[in-house]
């Protein structure tokens, strides 16, 4: 006879173990995520089931029925990866007004055009999303609008209508009577997510689930719920501004480095096909402390500026504040220029932002930052029209970067004409001089007539090249 054993409670997020229940995980703190694992038994013989279909050979599936089909978005179709796979469960999350509704009504309202929508909300009341759906022209025979909080009654709503896309907003609203708890916590949330996946499965039906996020920046709920889902998209954005960035974070049918740009207005909300010019900075003459780079949001180059400001303190600690930078990063930045090139920054704070409220990961902008901090510290401004890509080693080494020909293509196209960059980074500037690379001039590229291309081995030649 097969020993019990009792395995006690259990973390649903890390998996962490304990003997008594307790509110908080003991390993990665979260609360409310220690639930009752019950009593394991020796192991048993699973008996043969009923099968959803018969096995057959790979080459017999039916690749059409996976075809990713347009939302009539443009920038919500280039992040999904082509557009909304029938059976693909996507969950859009972000902060509280942002404009995730407005953003998934105006997607419904194009796809209602030729399929059935069923577009269910929680948070708010059906003749509120109809006065949106008035002001933004969102109003199509296709769409149907249903506002309820129950799982059931969700259901019951699909099997009548048999929409071929399905919106929920949002997850966190819909309570289930076959779970406990209160709609919103992580038993509720977890029951949700798991049945709307079944019933999309089932019926080849696109699901978009909108999702909550904490104080913090995650998606509120527990991490299962990403698991759960196909496609999980961060909705992005400064309340005060009206560039809205769409990034997939997770998704099985397309790549994860891709972001989409909105314009969100009184009347809706736009893509903007062309977003280069809005991380740059217009003006007459070049400014100290201002260094223009180019980073790539999956296959888009975007040319982006760099700001920072150096001032004298008389604080002990002086201040190290980054807005849309890796903070980390920075500090490491700075450490290299005081160690390598000697600059005096320990009674300085040092303030880095980037334009537009982009926030910026690419590890080609280092070289861009070094610069601008350089600039502002000398209040010296760098040379009209220079572009920096490269990333900055702990030697003061400068490190070649991916895509750098259609970064420069990009810097090209929007009226840029000298690039500063890692020694090696194209066929057309392997030089050498004395048996050793040093710092020469590249000269034209064959595809951007005009441009002049600079390539630096380290920190102290790119500084000699821009001042």
């Amino acid at each position: 006879m097969a020993k019990t054993t009792t395995a006690g409670y259990r973390c649903t997020e890390c998996g962490w173990r304990t003997l008594k229940w307790v509110g908080r995980c003991g390993d990665c703190q979260a609360w409310g995520t220690v639930d009752e694992e019950g009593a394991r038994q020796g192991v048993r013989v699973v008996q043969a089931g009923a099968t959803t279909a018969p096995a057959v050979p790979i080459g017999q599936v039916k690749a059409e029925v996976a075809i990713a089909r347009t939302t009539g978005v443009g920038e919500l179709d280039r992040v999904l990866g082509g557009g909304l796979v029938p059976g693909a469960v996507i969950l859009l999350a972000g902060e509280p007004g942002i404009g995730k509704s407005t953003l998934l009504l105006e997607a419904a309202a194009r796809i209602a055009e030729r399929d059935t929508v069923l577009y269910v909300t929680g948070e708010e009341s059906a003749a509120q999303v109809r006065l949106r759906a008035d002001r933004i022209g969102a109003i199509r025979d296709g769409l149907f609008l249903a506002a309820e909080t129950e799982l059931s009654a969700l259901v019951a709503h699909v099997e009548k209508v048999q929409p071929r896309l399905l919106v929920v907003d949002s997850v966190q609203t819909i309570g289930s009577a076959q779970a406990t708890g209160v709609p919103g916590g992580v038993t509720q949330v977890r029951e949700v997510a798991a049945n709307l996946v079944r019933v999309a499965k089932e019926r080849d039906m696109a699901t978009v689930l909108v999702g909550h996020v904490t104080k913090e920046g995650s998606i509120a709920g527990p991490r299962t719920l990403e698991h759960l889902v196909d496609v999980v998209l961060s909705f992005e954005g400064d309340r005060h501004s009206r560039l809205r960035m769409v990034r997939a974070v997770k998704n099985r049918f397309g790549p994860t480095d891709e972001v989409g740009c909105f314009d969100l207005h009184e009347r809706g909300i736009e893509g903007i096909a062309d977003p280069s010019g809005l991380f740059v900075s217009r003006r007459s003459s070049p400014v100290p402390g201002t260094c223009v780079t180019v980073t790539m949001e999956g296959t888009r180059p975007l040319p982006a500026e760099v700001q920072a400001l150096v001032a004298r303190t008389e604080a002990q600690q002086p201040r190290r504040t980054s807005s849309g930078l890796d903070t980390y990063r920075v500090q490491m930045i700075l450490a290299v220029l005081e160690r390598r090139l000697n600059a005096r920054l320990g009674g300085c704070d040092v303030f880095t932002a980037t334009v537009g409220g982009l926030k910026l990961a690419d590890p080609a902008i280092d070289l861009s930052v070094m610069l601008a901090v350089a600039s502002a510290a000398g209040d010296k401004p760098l040379p009209a029209g220079l572009v920096a890509l490269g990333e900055v080693g702990l030697a003061g080494e400068l490190r070649p970067v991916k895509d750098v020909r259609r970064r420069l293509t990009e810097a090209a196209r929007m009226g840029f004409t000298r690039a500063l960059v890692p020694a090696g980074s194209l066929e057309e500037g392997t030089r050498k001089q004395g048996g050793q690379r040093s710092l020469v001039p590249v000269g034209p590229i064959k595809f951007t007539p005009g441009f002049e291309v600079v390539q630096a081995e380290n920190v102290w030649d790119a500084l000699t090249h821009v001042t």
